[in-house]
């Protein structure tokens, strides 16, 4: 009888033997339901044979294999391996990790969840057909006909309007296609002729287009405003008219609004799915088995897209590649960048990686040599000039209630000129600290080590690590004291000081709390593009890819908190998020200016960011990592472990030192808490490896990974994260 080896959504690093009936090679890949222990699981086959290590009495047998939709393609599956051998994840993790939820249930799926929206058009024969040829008796056929003679395309749903019969009519003089629902609240710019590009952009258009036939990293170095999404367009044109697909991958929900209006204007004809989580369970499946059958050709979609299987893959696209939350932070623990590279090499595709602020790990494989380097260091409106930065220095310009002179005047020219501004501050809510001024007491999470945050409106303190909510006291907890104060600005002090300084100018907020109704991000973005609002006030929402014709202020308040941080990537994040706000500024006709509240104006940061010299800076930091041995230099995995007492979790990262045995060339650390020691009420610690050789650290992890799962791990949780961003 065959046997099946099948990878299960279990902790562990093993595949499963079952014997079924009927079954051969093609069936590898698709998914099939059997027992595992007192209960049924779907798993995925990845191997048919005849052999089994599993005594006769004890093999088990599978229940069914679900055929209704296509199996995993090879080339995906060797990806999941690759990400479980690489991050040392079970590989049933890994499968069922990048499935939509659709798929991991233990059911078929119904054929009517496999449907997708259509979309009619007249063929060439049907716009000549003349009606009065038509019967008149058939009144369904008369309508159909008028109303797609009306339009240019129309919807299944406008169509049985008419009669449930009424798809059915006209068959030799209609065509369908795929098609999904535009963004809700963003008009799809009219089509036009696409813009004529500067010589930069030419070049990199060139250069890609002609080596599109053979694997290569591009790294797309372009300031803000310099069109990079242009560049994106004419190569996505050239792979689609080679009948492959492309993949677009974003680092946040928010960008996909704009830069999916923007690809449906371009590619209106062309089928375009957008992955995130955003969408329902239905919609994520729907497009994942549209891409992987071919139908999709674009996909557009945040970090988990990279999962998804294509039959035609042409070309990999990572816009702001250097952005943290390509990095998923737990359980498979991947970097959704570093995958789309293997991924894009092991199908011989190009990729590009495009930012205005590389990560140093990719501007130094530029310079190396490992990826190929193309700069656009002009805008490409030719009337849009870069926006001078300057410094306010807040040691001589006081800043009270977080804005100092010089900011409130530009503000009120800007609104005086009717224009619009941003104020930039990372910190939601708001003030981060409730404090007593007659015992110093602050509001604390027990759950975590952190402050919680003063959410005023809602009278309520939040901590924005675990979302432990509290009532506001009335007075402090351990002195009565009824003087309690919020210190500090989030954004919405910001906004209550600005409707203080400016009381008709419309403002709006833009943080993760103003945005968690349904549509409320389409819905701000329509106001901002209809000159509804005069100044925004955001987070790092705001800070990328977004298009803001009119915006020609940007003042960016408490920036220096990340120069205190003890991360040694704190620089670099800082920079490039300054550097991506500043942007916003400036990028039509209007001139654009940037204004920099800070205690540190002649920071060599600063100094860099009003230069708009991202090299020096780049140059800087690189030199400082090398000197200290830090990536890119450097190789690095960190065992990360919690439990419910720092003892445990000191006690398991000392015994897993000791079984270690590093080799020449491993470098381990001591085991150290955490920065937030204790989060969601566990208490947190690590142990650093490093290595100047990434086989050479992998190979060590091999070992060691399987001499950490014989350890006593009842009371503690335990994981590897490879190449860590987050200490």
């Amino acid at each position: 009888m065959p046997i099946i080896r099948v990878a299960l959504n279990v902790p562990l690093d093993t595949l499963f033997d079952y014997s079924i009936t009927e079954v051969s090679n093609k069936d590898i890949g698709l998914r099939v339901l059997v027992p595992f222990g007192p209960k049924l699981m779907t798993g995925i086959i990845i191997a048919v044979t005849t052999e089994t290590d599993v005594p006769p009495e004890k093999l088990k047998s599978a229940k069914c294999i679900f055929k209704e939709t296509p199996p995993l393609p090879k080339t995906l599956l060797e990806l999941f391996q690759f990400c479980s051998q690489y991050y040392h994840h079970p590989l049933g993790m890994v499968i069922m990790n990048g499935l939509p939820v659709k798929l991991r249930g233990n059911k078929a799926v119904k054929q009517k969840e496999l449907k997708v929206p259509y979309q009619y058009s007249l063929t060439q024969t049907g716009k000549q057909i003349d009606p009065a040829s038509i019967p008149a008796r058939n009144t369904i056929s008369h309508r159909l006909l008028a109303l797609l003679k009306h339009s240019d395309s129309i919807t299944l749903d406008q169509v049985k309007e008419i009669s449930p019969s009424a798809p059915n009519r006209l068959n030799q003089w209609i065509q369908s296609a795929w098609v999904s629902a535009s963004p809700v609240g963003i008009a799809a710019t009219p089509p036009s002729l696409p813009p004529k590009l500067t010589a930069e952009q030419q070049l990199a258009v060139n250069t890609i287009t002609a080596e599109m036939h053979q694997f290569n990293t591009w790294l797309l170095h372009g300031i803000t405003g310099s069109g990079k999404t242009e560049v994106y367009l004419r190569l996505i044109e050239h792979t689609l008219s080679q009948g492959k697909q492309t993949l677009v991958l974003i680092p946040e929900i928010s960008l996909t609004p704009q830069l999916e209006a923007v690809f449906r204007a371009r590619f209106s004809t062309t089928h375009l799915v957008n992955l995130h989580s955003g969408r329902n369970d239905t919609e994520r499946m729907t497009g994942w088995l549209q891409a992987l059958q071919g139908e999709a050709k674009i996909i557009l979609g945040t970090r988990l897209a990279i999962f998804t299987p294509l039959a035609k893959l042409g070309l990999i696209i990572v816009d702001e590649e250097q952005d943290g939350s390509f990095k998923q932070q737990d359980g498979l623990r991947y970097s959704a960048r570093d995958i789309a590279i293997f991924r894009a090499s092991q199908t011989n595709t190009p990729i590009i990686l495009g930012s205005a602020t590389p990560s140093l790990e990719s501007y130094h494989n530029a310079l190396t040599g490992r990826y190929r380097h193309l700069r656009l260091q002009t805008r490409a409106n030719e009337n849009a000039t870069l926006p001078t930065i300057t410094c306010i220095d807040t040691r001589t310009s006081k800043a009270p209630e977080g804005f100092s002179e010089p900011l409130i005047s530009a503000l009120q020219k800007c609104l005086d000129e009717k224009h619009q501004s941003l104020v930039f501050i990372n910190r939601r809510g708001y003030a981060p600290i409730l404090l007593c001024k007659s015992c110093a007491w602050t509001a604390s999470c027990q759950r975590c080590t952190s402050r919680l945050v003063v959410h005023l409106r809602d009278k309520k303190l939040t901590c924005h690590h675990c979302g432990h909510t509290e009532k506001f006291p009335l007075a402090c907890p351990q002195c009565g004291d009824q003087d309690i104060i919020p210190f500090g600005q989030g954004t919405q002090r910001i906004e209550d000081t600005l409707n203080k300084h400016f009381p008709e100018a419309r403002i709006l907020r833009i943080d993760r709390d103003s945005i968690r109704r349904k549509d409320a991000w389409q819905d701000i973005l329509k106001a901002i593009q209809t000159q509804q609002v005069d100044i925004l006030v955001g987070t790092q929402l705001l800070a990328k890819g977004h298009d803001f014709p009119n915006l020609a202020l940007v003042g960016i308040l408490n920036a220096d908190a990340s120069l205190y941080s003890i991360d040694f990537r704190a620089s670099e994040r800082l920079f490039s998020q300054l550097m991506q706000v500043s942007g916003r500024a400036g990028r039509a006709n209007v001139p654009g200016h940037v204004l920099i509240q800070t205690e540190f104006p002649n920071h060599p940061l600063y100094y860099a960011l009003q230069q708009h010299d991202y090299d020096a800076l780049a140059n800087l930091l690189l030199a400082e990592r090398k000197a200290a041995g830090f990536p890119p230099f450097i190789y690095q995995a960190l065992l990360r472990a919690e439990a419910h007492d720092m003892k445990i979790v000191l006690n398991f990262l000392t015994g897993a030192a000791e079984i270690a045995n590093p080799v020449p060339g491993i470098e381990l650390f001591d085991p150290v808490p955490a920065q937030i020691t204790r989060l969601q009420g566990m208490e947190r610690a690590h142990l650093l490896v490093q290595s100047t050789s990434r086989k050479l650290l992998q190979s060590f992890l091999t070992v060691w990974h399987a001499k950490l799962k014989q350890l006593p791990s009842r009371k503690i949780r335990w994981a590897l994260d490879i190449d860590p961003i987050d200490f």
